[in-house]
């Protein structure tokens, strides 16, 4: 959050303003937002009496020199807050479905509501089996080989690997200070994209050539964007490094060769 955009954010609010999401770790910039910045949207929220949903799915994905703060914690805020979380995110088992959130009374019973009159119920055995893992981990965060601990230091070696990669072949990735995504800014290589579709954005022409002739797949993030924003973002797309290393090794080969062309 840079020093003008505090004002900027508060523009954003007024009397109408019911709810605000916040992101963090962030989803696909890899953004932890530090106490500072949380307290700036913690004392908004406070001032417009506005209920904060905090998606934090990659809370445990945060890597050296980054710490994940939950905004509930901070004052006036756990009454105004409802903390999402995933189990697909926290261990690698997307195909679950399975999540939780965290929040008061008066706010969860309404979610209740939801639940019980849209998806009904969850699979049971799922849920017994991730409240084990959790109950198994938690009690050894102090032991370098918990989950907790030991996915970070591998993903993060995973990321350090990709940037070099990314780079070494022109492309100006953002290194993400959480999660398991990067994005990267693909302006410099000007590829022949005159085979695609001419009314799609540039990003995902980009990534349907790049995985058409460099066998590589990333996702557009003007995906992410809304209409307004679209055109901001449609030189970036995001690559997943959460993969095996053989994986990435066959990625890395394919960079090497992409250089050799392009040199």
């Amino acid at each position: 959050m840079e020093k003008d955009d505090p004002q900027e954010l508060e523009s954003k609010f007024n009397s109408k303003t019911k709810a605000i999401i916040l992101n963090t770790p962030h989803n696909p910039l890899g953004k932890v937002y530090n106490k500072e910045e949380l307290q700036v949207i913690s004392d908004l929220c406070i001032k417009y009496d506005t209920l904060c949903i905090s998606d934090e799915v990659y809370e445990w994905l945060v890597y050296s020199g980054n710490k994940h703060l939950k905004i509930a914690t901070f004052p006036g805020m756990w009454e105004r807050t409802i903390t999402i979380g995933s189990a697909g995110k926290t261990f690698s088992v997307t195909g679950w479905k399975l999540g939780w959130s965290i929040g008061p009374n008066h706010l969860i019973k309404h979610l209740q509501t939801v639940q019980q009159n849209t998806i009904y119920t969850c699979a049971t055995p799922l849920q017994e089996a991730l409240a084990q893992a959790f109950w198994i981990d938690i009690k050894r965060m102090d032991d370098p080989e918990c989950y907790f601990n030991s996915l970070p230091k591998e993903l993060e070696v995973k990321r350090d690997r990709m940037v070099r990669l990314l780079e070494s072949v022109g492309l100006k990735p953002i290194v993400p200070d959480g999660g398991y995504f990067i994005i990267a800014d693909v302006s410099l290589l000007d590829p022949d994209l005159s085979d695609m579709k001419n009314n799609e954005p540039y990003d995902y022409k980009f990534v349907k050539w790049m995985t058409k002739h460099k066998k590589l797949s990333a996702i557009p993030v003007s995906a992410f964007c809304n209409s307004e924003t679209k055109s901001q973002f449609e030189k970036f797309v995001r690559f997943c490094f959460i993969k095996k290393d053989s994986t990435l090794d066959a990625a890395e080969e394919i960079i090497k060769a992409w250089r050799v062309q392009k040199s």
